[in-house]
């Protein structure tokens, strides 16, 4: 592949991830999984981002799946590490100390519909569309499809996008709590950058601690609350929440330093 795959610019503390295979409408491989693992821990180690928007290049497809050419001459091993890769970057997408968001902007189908589950948000085109269809093709998700699909929409929904392989359009998307808003196509990345940046003029702390508690939601009910008032309480202790409760108070902008 002569050109990057997966293509990294910056806005100020945002940070804009762009998965670049048009021509196979963004098909993940390994060589993309792999870029994209290295750029999320690349900027989780670095510091400075508050935000990352992730979408596809090209006006058709956020990601189209996995590429089937590659995956058909994999045998169980093969088809095991290309599994814990996909995982790999799901995990590191959901643990990133910033907000993740995915800007689909066309078909998010199999590998795509994972990636865009394993983000902060999604916002999607009003041309975009969903499925696990992995069934049609004697297998089942391997990037975390089975287990957030449920997650977001319920069970029975789940169930029913897995077993069946239907494709649903955005508007049905939204209705079932797949994404957090439709806009017209075109100016979805638009208006994800528009809430990274909202959300990034937040306290950062308080951010990610919202995101570590909410992602140990499944801990049960008990020791989630636990973890959220001991996070409550550590950021009690920061810079940020002098400034943040100072800033309110004298009723003027808060500028947070991530301290």
């Amino acid at each position: 592949m002569s050109e990057n795959p997966v293509l990294l610019s910056r806005e100020g503390d945002l940070a804009i991830v762009t998965i670049n295979r048009p021509d196979k409408l963004n098909a993940l491989n390994r060589e993309v999984l792999a870029g994209l693992l290295r750029v999320v821990e690349e900027l989780t180690a670095a510091g400075g981002v508050r935000a990352m928007v992730l979408t596809g290049a090209g006006e058709k497809a956020f990601v189209a799946g996995a590429d089937i050419a590659a995956m058909r001459t994999m045998g169980p091993a093969e088809a095991k590490a290309f599994s814990d890769l996909g995982h790999r970057l799901g995990d590191r997408m959901e643990s990133a100390p910033f907000v993740v968001i995915a800007a689909v902007n066309g078909f998010a189908l199999g590998g795509g519909c994972e990636m865009a589950l394993a983000c902060d948000l999604i916002y999607a085109s009003d041309k975009s569309r969903f499925a696990q269809p992995e069934v049609n093709l004697g297998v089942i998700p391997g990037f975390g499809g089975t287990q957030r699909l449920s997650r977001r929409v319920g069970v029975g929904k789940a169930r029913e996008l897995l077993y069946t392989g239907d494709m649903i359009d955005a508007a049905e998307a939204l209705r079932i709590g797949l994404v957090e808003a439709v806009v017209a196509h075109g100016t979805v990345v638009e208006h994800a950058k528009g809430v990274a940046k909202k959300i990034a003029s937040k306290g950062p702390l308080a951010i990610q601690q919202a995101k570590a508690v909410m992602r140990r939601g499944d801990a049960g009910l008990a020791s989630a609350n636990e973890l959220e008032a001991q996070a409550f309480a550590m950021l009690f202790g920061t810079e940020d929440l002098k400034e943040g409760m100072g800033a309110f108070l004298e009723k003027r902008a808060a500028t947070f330093a991530g301290r």
